[in-house]
């Protein structure tokens, strides 16, 4: 089963309820080499289910040091893509190393994404 990672939104009991249909369960980690920032969300429906015009976002950085923190979790192919028609344009899903050892799909910035 695929791992997402969640620094954002998908955090949001409502959000997983509305995008998968039930609640996820997660371990807190930490996405390594990226930094956050804010997004604004243009897309009524995704600030109808958030609850919010903006976003967290992240791009890389560089450096190996740098923590992003979140929840990862353990969902089906067919989650991941419902999470992929529930993120918008500016987010791009790539697979990222987690402090914990393993990697993950997560969402990043599009203008940042290296191509995975």
């Amino acid at each position: 089963m695929p791992l997402l990672f969640s620094y954002g939104t998908l955090q949001q009991d409502n959000v997983q309820i509305s995008t998968f249909g039930r609640p996820l369960a997660g371990r807190p980690d930490a996405l390594v080499g990226y930094e956050q920032s804010m997004v604004a969300i243009d897309d009524p429906e995704v600030v109808r289910t958030s609850g919010k015009t903006h976003h967290p976002i992240v791009r890389p950085t560089g450096d190996a040091q740098a923590r992003v923190p979140g929840t990862v979790f353990e969902i089906t192919d067919q989650e991941l893509e419902q999470a992929d028609r529930y993120e918008v344009a500016a987010y791009r899903r790539v697979a990222a190393a987690l402090a914990s050892g393993g990697n993950a799909w997560v969402y990043v910035d599009t203008r940042f994404a290296n191509g995975d």
